[in-house]
């Protein structure tokens, strides 16, 4: 592989996944061999898969990277919240690579560069631009993308701090206006309720999980705004579904829901995870 000169290094290798390039081939594999997906219709645009620690959320990740395991895309988009003190509305990385143990990942620049101009028309800003962030959202789903596709993929990597309709509307449609020409994937990196208990957090997972199978990226926004359901990642989200139905989507499925009460035990405070795939049928 390749290797660029300015590369972002992982700040969570050996924290939030194995820092071992085996160890974690192994336990990606075994997350997504592990997945028993239902019989999945159409072409696949878009995933949803939590971002916490692979101990917790893996087995539901694993879930939305066995339903594109085996495809090429040219260009993955990871679309994620920034949960760092960064304030600008929306980001995305000023490196020209991130990096995991299982090898670099090249940033499309000129993707990024026309994604930025039609952000610019229709907001009046773009995307800011940071380096060295800690931000985990975007980092913790590229092992998975290394293990499921088969080629090495360019990658868009968006964080968003402004999770309004106007600015997530936009940032959706001006991504499937620049992927429209190419053979892209999108990836919602968002988990659900924090720290519920577990019967609560069903219950409003529940609800959010029904507008994403709906495919309605403005009633998951007012969800949280109307206290019915959350997803940190809900911006994130609504514009991976605006996105992806400008690309022809039409159908979303819901893979699995678990929640970290699942993985240790305590069902006392819980954080939900789901993974869904978002497919354009015929």
């Amino acid at each position: 592989m390749t290797s660029f000169a300015d590369v972002r290094p992982s700040p969570i290798a050996g924290q939030w996944y194995p820092s071992n390039p085996k160890q974690l081939r192994n336990s990606v594999e075994a997350y997504i061999e592990a997945a028993e997906l239902p019989d999945i219709q159409g072409e696949v645009i878009a995933v949803m898969s939590p971002h916490a620690g692979h101990l917790y959320s893996g087995p539901v990740a694993g879930y939305a990277y066995a339903a594109v395991r085996g495809l090429a895309p040219d260009i993955v988009v990871v679309i994620s919240p920034m949960h760092q003190p960064y304030y600008q509305p929306l980001l995305t990385s000023a490196h020209r690579a991130y990096e995991t143990p299982l090898g670099q990942i090249k940033i499309d620049r000129e993707i990024l560069f026309a994604l930025e101009k039609r952000l610019q028309a229709q907001l009046g800003f773009g995307l800011a631009e940071v380096s060295n962030d800690l931000e985990h959202a975007v980092e913790i789903e590229l092992p998975f993308l290394q293990v499921a596709l088969v080629n090495d993929f360019k990658l868009l990597p968006i964080m968003v701090r402004d999770q309004s309709k106007k600015v997530t509307h936009a940032l959706g449609l001006a991504l499937a206006d620049v992927l429209k020409d190419h053979k892209a994937l999108l990836v919602a990196s968002t988990d659900l309720s924090h720290f519920y208990p577990q019967e609560i957090a069903s219950t409003l997972d529940t609800v959010m999980l029904s507008l994403v199978e709906a495919f309605d990226p403005e009633g998951v926004l007012k969800a949280e705004e109307e206290g019915k359901a959350y997803a940190c990642g809900r911006g994130a989200l609504a514009a991976t579904l605006w996105a992806a139905r400008g690309l022809g989507a039409n159908h979303v499925q819901v893979l699995r829901y678990a929640t970290s009460g699942d993985v240790t035990g305590d069902y006392h405070q819980v954080v939900g995870y789901g993974a869904a795939v978002v497919t354009k049928m015929v």
